[in-house]
């Protein structure tokens, strides 16, 4: 017999280990992952600079759902399913525009940018409009930033999800930035094998040459995928950030930082940490890309990571900060949804530069494509087998024990 049998499908994850090869392939585990994700998570899916006006619009994808994020007349933001109560034809075609009203391409249902029905033609007398406004999920705001939650019925509680990021995000005016642009890089990857590259440096050294040349290689070793993201590495360098944090705590700045364990619902980790190198932010040479998004005016060196939920991420830094959402598209595909944002009065080719404002991450993120891409295909094959963690990789360790709790799997210790 060979020594290459496929793993069983029913194999269960092993702490400590990557995940069995069908969680990483198979269609039903996608759709039920999405669903779970989709449910029970605040999902991170643009900023309310995208939808300025009364009547702008755009329109995402969550799993095999269309929803529209529209601004009403009232500057008031609603998200509703893509699906006209008529007949269930799209309502908004374009990825995103202005308009006036909702209007069916099909039979010109008329919706309210607030989702009430407006218009019906030729329908019956005793037709009553308030029956059919179209479906709504739940929306919140924070920072200027856009969340939407499709449960059924009650979402998680937004307060209690965001709360511990006030702090983090206090000295940043998001709400007051504008994107400066954004990038899709499409993934021939599982969702999982994206967020576990993300929530990883050990590969931050043979992968990503430009990343490491802009931060404090201990830095990278003892935090580089953020608070827990490594286990008791470079204890030389702590006393090097206790040193800073100090300092930091005396210029009235946040320091402090936290990490979620696996038992917990949505897996959240933000920190504070200087980026080393006498950089004054995340770029490629170091120096500044945009004007100023900090409060107390000053470019301090340092970067703020908030992760909302394995899918749902933002880095701040004193210039500009970066949202990421992980999108799973498909059991081997996923679109990493990035966009930039800069202080909301900067002018373009005067104040900043797009293409330099996006210089290091999209270098990052493309050798992530590939990285994540090659992981698939071997994941795929029939020699791949679950492999250990190494002390760099503690965090996804706690991301698998997280998922498993998250859709109801078992766990071999």
């Amino acid at each position: 017999m060979s020594t290459l049998e496929m793993p069983s499908p029913k194999s269960e994850w092993r702490n400590g280990f990557s995940q069995p090869q069908h969680l990483y392939c198979d269609p039903d585990v996608f759709s039920r992952d999405v669903d779970a994700l989709a449910k029970s998570q605040w999902l991170l899916i643009d900023h309310e600079s995208r939808i300025a006006r009364p009547g702008d619009y755009f329109t995402v994808d969550v799993g095999g759902e269309s929803i529209i994020i529209v601004r009403d007349k009232n500057n008031a933001i609603h998200a509703h399913y893509n699906v006209c109560r008529h007949r269930g034809s799209r309502i908004c075609l374009e990825k995103q525009g202005s308009v006036r009203a909702l209007t069916c391409p099909y039979h010109a249902w008329t919706y309210e940018l607030s989702g009430e029905l407006k218009y019906a033609r030729h329908m019956a007398q005793d037709f009553a409009t308030a029956d059919y406004s179209l479906r709504p999920c739940h929306v919140r705001t924070f920072a200027g930033l856009i969340f939407i939650n499709l449960a059924t019925n009650n979402a998680p509680c937004f307060d209690t999800f965001i709360t511990r990021f006030r702090p983090m995000l206090a000295r940043y005016d998001l709400a007051n930035a504008k994107v400066a642009v954004r990038q899709v890089f499409p993934t021939n990857a599982n969702w999982k094998l994206v967020v576990e590259n993300f929530f990883e440096c050990y590969h931050c050294k043979p992968a990503h040459p430009t990343y490491c040349s802009v931060h404090d290689e201990m830095k990278m070793l003892a935090f580089g995928a953020g608070p827990g993201s490594s286990d008791g590495l470079a204890s030389a360098y702590l006393e090097t950030f206790a040193a800073w944090e100090r300092a930091e705590k005396e210029a009235g700045r946040q320091t402090d930082m936290f990490a979620d364990g696996p038992d917990t619902p949505h897996f959240q980790s933000a920190g504070r940490m200087p980026i080393g190198k006498g950089n004054v932010t995340e770029s490629l040479d170091g120096k500044a890309v945009a004007p100023l998004i900090v409060l107390d005016g000053e470019y301090d060196g340092a970067q703020t990571g908030c992760v909302f939920n394995p899918v749902s991420v933002l880095l701040a830094n004193s210039d500009h900060a970066i949202g990421f959402r992980f999108n799973p598209r498909g059991p081997r595909a996923t679109d990493v949804e990035v966009f930039w944002l800069v202080a909301r009065d900067a002018i373009e080719g005067v104040d900043y530069d797009p293409e330099q404002v996006k210089a290091l991450w999209t270098i990052t993120l493309l050798e992530d494509k590939t990285i994540t891409e090659n992981n698939q295909a071997g994941v795929s094959s029939v020699a791949y087998r679950p492999g250990p963690y190494s002390a760099q990789e503690s965090k996804i360790a706690e991301f698998g024990a997280w998922y498993q709790r998250l859709v109801g799997l078992s766990c071999q210790e």
